[in-house]
Formats: structure tokens, C-alpha cells, sequence
């Protein structure tokens, strides 16, 4: 699940021209770097030795995090927010999204897709798919069924991304579930089923609108048009996530059944649907899914897995926000709100990351949220607002017990220079970061903070040993040395670093 954009459920009011933008080819060089480009991870995947890493800012590449290839701010990218990869050998897709604002609103927007079928030295870019006019009629087996026609990428970002041999599916919220078998020249609405029946054929007689929402065409809306998740077993086996339930599909996406919190006794534990996993153990595939509560009291947030193929569904993890899921053999992993657990016994145990804490550079994240998660051999990478991180989990080194954190800065070289960021920073919600170097030495280093009347306030470390062979951040969490909170208003802030001068920086803080 991408977290650039918050989800909302509404109807469309929007009625303007398609993109005029069409299908471009490119060639590209990526940018290389020794650090992430965005610190706001919201997508990972692992083909081969590469992990793919969508940010805020773009895509990125990197084998183990030692050195970094840039797709984010070049031609054909921008730097648009990812909101999905894919990857299949040398195919990839990438979504992008983008926040607009729209008469005093924020609305999430699709921004497109890339592909490429050299696994990134060239690509295609494709518009948002839109359509035209305002309510088309597609037929379904003995069916004409009405459909509402999103004509404009806001509401309408592609969330998740799935890959058959002959088609890409692209699940796109407003824009429902949508497949296309020509690599984006041209798109097709695929059709589940309404929120008042369990399955759907083409030789059943049915009455009903494919509608996120029905708005001012008086169209029947659904919930399970709202399309955010897609997952491919094989290329006839198809798992759609709503806002309704799980969509199943055994014949390549043309007859659906649903499974909901209400229509099942061993249910999923809500019907909004963010995330889709399979993990196969010898012959044996376990599906999981993220699973929030909707709009039925009963319904709350869990991860919802079943070894049957939907038939029965177990529940575990309740109570906690889940974004994504990786496997490895028997061990299955969860990004959540509350961080990274393992399980390594089909979800009966569970075992949480901790704080992710990289001892090596000093680098952590703050915050506990993490929101995406992929597995290359035993080391199990993770992504979220703070940053990519990794740790191995093997026989020898316990999951969660060290990391390695990969974080994106402004670098200052050997110059004297310092900043702190975010500015203004807010004590209540985030930590502000102190960025200094040492010149390439390793030496001894102070950092004291003082308030306007240049009284002391905190010292944020002593005489503490730093290596020259990279830059630095420390951080404040807005507290003085007593333990209080500190008031709004500015500081400053001294770097004394043996045999160097000391270097100053102000801080804002604003809460």
C-alpha cells in the first residue's frame, strides 16, 4: 500500500478531456549516487540481484545498498511518487501519482506508468488510462452492462500492479480494475462482481453497474469497483483487493468469486482491501491479505490469510495496520504501523522487528511505520517514511537484531558547513536532524544546543567518536536536558569537532 496519497472514497466529479499525452519511448541513463535519492519509501520489489525501490521522488535501484542508480528526476520520470512496481524477470512496470490541489482540496492523481522489457536500460511511458465520455456500455456474456467512464486521472492512481504472460492488470482506485494485453496502447475494464452478489459468470443474467460511484449519471455505485489491490498466482489465477472484499478469479480474470467479512463463516476480518500475497511452501500457497475495516462495525483491521484457495480464511495480527507483505519459503513477512513482524509458522507466532537502528552510521528511524518489505535470499529489505533499510535473518544472525540504514541528504563535503531538517520541525510528530562532517576524518565530536538567549538547552552528544568516511546526521527530539519539551521559538545549535572550528546552525521549532 502507498502512502503518499490518502485514500478516500467519493464521488467523481470531474469531467475534462483525456490526457492528451500519449505513449513516448525513451532511452535512459540512470543517475548513479551513494544514497537513496527520497527518504520516502513506499514500494519495494526484488528481481534477481536488484531491488527496485519506489520513493516520493522516484524510482531507484540498488544491489546492497552500497551504491545506487537513479531513475527519479530524468526525462521520462520526473519526480512524480511511485505508487506500484512490478517486476517479472525483464519486465517492469512503475506507476506514478502525484497530490493536486483542487479548489482547496488535496486529490490524489495518477500521473501514468512505465515499462520496460530490458529491465530499465529503455522504456515506454503510458497516460493514466482514461476514458471518454460519461457512461459506456460493456458487454459481459449475455450482458450489456453500464459502466461509468472515468475520464481524468484525479482519483484515479494505480495502486498495485500485476503480471500475466499475455496482459498487465493495474488496480486504479476510481479507475477500477483494468488489464491490458497490448503493454498500455490500449485498456480494458475488467468486471467484478456488485456488492450484492458473491460471484459473477458470463451466462448468468445479471443487472448491474460497473461504478465506483454513481455521482450525477444516477449509476448504481459499488464498493468492489474500487479497485486498490491485484496479485497474479499464474496466469489464469487472479486475487483483486476492494473496498469489498477479495475477488478470486480462476479463468484469467472473466468469471469472479468475492469474499467478503458478511458472505463467509470463517471470514476475512474487513472488506477493505490494501495489500495481496501469495507465499508458496512446497506445493502448498497461502494467500495473505491486508484486511481493514470498511463501513460494518464488525469489521476490523488484520492480516487474513487461507491455505484453501478463499474457501476459509484465518485471522491474526488483529488490531494492527498492515501495508505489504514478502515470503521466504516457510517465513512470511509483514510491514505494518507498528513495524516489521515474522512469522515463520503460518501467522500462529509472531516475531517484531524492533527498532530499526543502524550502529555502524548512526542512522535510525524515528518512527515505527513501515510500509513496504521484500526479500532478496536472507536479507530482508524494508522501506518507509524515514528511509530503506536492511537486516539479515539466517541461522547465524537473528531477524531484526542489526541494520544497515539508507538515508537521502544534501551532502557538505569537507567544507564547514552544517544544517538541520526538516526546518520548521514539530517536536510533537518528528525529530529534527543535525548534518554535519568531519572532513573525511575520523575525530571526536560535541554537539550543544542553545536557545535565542544563547542559555544551554541540551547536549545532544560528547565526545563522541565519528568516522570520516561518511557525513552524519544526530538527532533532537525537541527535549532539553531535563527531559521537558522545549517551546516554540528558535535555537541554535554548535558542532565542535576536534581541532576544527565549531560550526553553528539554527533550528525552528513549531508545534
Amino acid at each position: 500500500m502507498n502512502q503518499l496519497f490518502k485514500v478516500t472514497v467519493s464521488a467523481l466529479a470531474f469531467v475534462c478531456p483525456a490526457l492528451s499525452q500519449g505513449i513516448q519511448s525513451f532511452q535512459l541513463a540512470t543517475l548513479p549516487s551513494g544514497r537513496p535519492y527520497s527518504n520516502a519509501v513506499d514500494a519495494l520489489t526484488v528481481s534477481r540481484d536488484t531491488v527496485w525501490i519506489g520513493t516520493g521522488k522516484g524510482p531507484s535501484i540498488s544491489i546492497d545498498g552500497s551504491s545506487w542508480q537513479h531513475y527519479a528526476n530524468t526525462e521520462g520520470f520526473g519526480t512524480r511518487g511511485v505508487s506500484a512496481i512490478a517486476v517479472d524477470d525483464r519486465i517492469v512496470w512503475i506507476a506514478n501519482a502525484y497530490v493536486e490541489k483542487r479548489d482547496e482540496n488535496f486529490v490524489q492523481t495518477g500521473a501514468g506508468l512505465h515499462w520496460s522489457s530490458d529491465r530499465g536500460s529503455t522504456w515506454t511511458s503510458v497516460p493514466q488510462p482514461v476514458d471518454a465520455g460519461t457512461v459506456d456500455t460493456i458487454i459481459y456474456g449475455i450482458n450489456k452492462i453500464a459502466a461509468l467512464a472515468v475520464t481524468v486521472p484525479q482519483q484515479n492512481l494505480t495502486y498495485d500492479i500485476a503480471l500475466t504472460a499475455d496482459a498487465v492488470w493495474i488496480a486504479s482506485w476510481a479507475g477500477g480494475l483494468r488489464k491490458s494485453t497490448d503493454r498500455g496502447v490500449t485498456w480494458s475494464r475488467v468486471v467484478l462482481p456488485p456488492d450484492n452478489l458473491d460471484s459473477i459468470a458470463p451466462t448468468d443474467t445479471l443487472d448491474f453497474d460497473l461504478a465506483p460511484s454513481g455521482g450525477a449519471l444516477n449509476l448504481r455505485p459499488n464498493y468492489n469497483h474500487v479497485a486498490f489491490s491485484v496479485f497474479a498466482s499464474d496466469d489464469t489465477t487472479l486475487w483483486v483487493g476492494t473496498a469489498a472484499g477479495i475477488n478470486r478469479s480462476i479463468d484469467g480474470g472473466v468469471s469472479w468469486r468475492r469474499y467478503s467479512h458478511q458472505n463467509q463463516t470463517q471470514a476475512i476480518s474487513g472488506n477493505f482491501v490494501v495489500a495481496l500475497h501469495e507465499q508458496r511452501v512446497g506445493s502448498e500457497r497461502i494467500l495473505w491479505a491486508a484486511t481493514v475495516n470498511a463501513i460494518d462495525q464488525t469489521e476490523f483491521p488484520a492480516v487474513s490469510f487461507s491455505t484453501d484457495g478463499g474457501t476459509t480464511w484465518s485471522v491474526t495480527l488483529v488490531g494492527e495496520r498492515v501495508h505489504n507483505f514478502a515470503s521466504r519459503d516457510s517465513i512470511v513477512y509483514v510491514a505494518t504501523s507498528g513495524g516489521v513482524f515474522r512469522s515463520a509458522d503460518r501467522g500462529n507466532s509472531w516475531l517484531r522487528s524492533g527498532s530499526v537502528s543502524d550502529g555502524l552510521n548512526h542512522q535510525r528511524f524515528t518512527r515505527q511505520e513501515i510500509y513496504a518489505v521484500a526479500v532478496k535470499g536472507d536479507t530482508v529489505w524494508v522501506g518507509g517514511p524515514e528511509g530503506a533499510a536492511f537486516t539479515l535473518d539466517n541461522p547465524s544472525q537473528v531477524f531484526g537484531m542489526s541494520w544497515r540504514v539508507f538515508r537521502a541528504y544534501e551532502p557538505v563535503g569537507d567544507s564547514q558547513a552544517t544544517y538541520a531538517y526538516p526546518l520548521p520541525f514539530a517536536p510533537d510528530d518528528e525529530v529534527v536532524r543535525l548534518h554535519y562532517s568531519t572532513g573525511g576524518m575520523t575525530r571526536s565530536v560535541t554537539i550543544r544546543i542553545f536557545d535565542f538567549s544563547m542559555q544551554p538547552v541540551k547536549t545532544l552528544i560528547q565526545n563522541a567518536v565519528r568516522q570520516g568516511s561518511q557525513e552524519h546526521d544526530e538527532i533532537w527530539d525537541g527535549r532539553d536536558d531535563r527531559g521537558n519539551r522545549v517551546s516554540n521559538g528558535a535555537y541554535f545549535y554548535r558542532v565542535e569537532i576536534e581541532s576544527r572550528e565549531p560550526q553553528w546552525g539554527k533550528i525552528l521549532v513549531i508545534q
